[in-house]
């Protein structure tokens, strides 16, 4: 009986073992960005100011990657309050009813040395639907680097269906992310060559 009990303890106090040895990553906003450009007859590009991102491992093997991303809608910033407005309005954002734009991956395939597809979960409206995010990494083996990317999808596919007075917009919607980050503990990322 005690010694149930204290393999019970020891289970809920220690770390296991896979996630002792996996490699812990943050990401530094500061020097991160995402920002999102759509095609229209007057620039409408933008950035967000308010956003959290996680990647974490379970594992050294780079595809057992999980990057999580959750944006503050309201935060998006074009340069023109007409546009923000517009943006944050129940035709596009909705942010009062659905304040958050989030993507969870499901899957991570490596496309090349330093290259992948990154499949998802992508919601933005409360309406979620598979998207890829097709990123590249820099600074490997160094411990610090870069995942740099787009995703691209069609804003009509969820609810985005209105337009922007005197402005001619299109369907398709480039989100580019920038994230700095830096490993502060477990082994090196594991790459296929």
């Amino acid at each position: 009986m005690r010694l149930a009990i204290l393999c019970l303890v020891a289970s809920t106090v220690l770390p296991p073992l896979s996630r002792a040895q996996a490699p812990v990553f943050t990401i530094t906003p500061e020097d991160s960005s995402i920002k999102f450009h759509v095609k229209a007859s007057v620039d409408l590009t933008g950035t967000f100011e308010k956003w959290a991102a996680t990647l974490t491992f379970t594992s050294p093997d780079v595809t057992t990657g999980v990057l999580d991303v959750k944006i503050q809608a309201a935060s998006v910033n074009t340069g023109s309050g007409m546009k923000d407005g517009k943006l944050k309005s129940k035709d596009f954002f909705d942010v009062e009813h659905d304040p958050l734009i989030t993507f969870h991956s499901t899957k991570v395939v490596q496309t090349g040395p330093d290259t992948f597809d990154v499949q998802g979960t992508f919601t933005i409206r409360g309406v979620s639907k598979p998207e890829t995010l097709t990123l590249t990494v820099s600074g490997k083996g160094t411990g610090s680097g870069a995942i740099t990317g787009t995703m691209a999808f069609d804003r009509k596919d969820y609810g985005m269906n209105s337009g922007i007075p005197f402005i001619k917009i299109a369907d398709r919607v480039e989100v580019n992310i920038d994230l700095h980050g830096k490993r502060v503990s477990g082994p090196a990322l594991v790459y296929k060559q």
